[in-house]
């Protein structure tokens, strides 16, 4: 199985406009999608970012993502289920690391 890689990380910030200015100005990231409900995706051309924005969940890192080659084998290796993704984003499906932490798994990664 190919080795996965981290493809994205997923921040809740207060306010999505200005955070995704200062990783344009700052670190030339690139705009490429925004989603429905409001999520900014931005890439350096390797890393995506996605700016969310919620109350749910505390300020900082929400999640991260890894492009896979199979969702199953990653089950497998996990010995864990994936869960659907069904909150419309972009990922197939999500497990839990051993510290209880979402990670997103997808075998197509992001369309953008």
């Amino acid at each position: 199985m190919e080795k996965p890689r981290i493809r994205h990380i997923a921040i809740n910030v207060a306010d999505r406009e200005k955070t995704a200015e200062y990783y344009k100005k700052v670190f030339g990231m690139e705009e490429k999608y925004r989603g429905p409900g409001g999520t900014i995706y931005l890439s350096d051309g390797h890393l995506d970012l996605a700016l969310i924005s919620t109350d749910k969940y505390p300020r900082g890192i929400n999640h991260f993502g890894f492009q896979v080659e199979s969702v199953k084998g990653i089950e497998e290796v996990a010995q864990t289920k994936a869960e659907e993704n069904t909150f419309g984003a972009v990922a197939e499906s999500w497990i839990k690391d051993a510290e209880g932490n979402r990670v997103d798994v997808s075998e197509h990664g992001w369309p953008i």
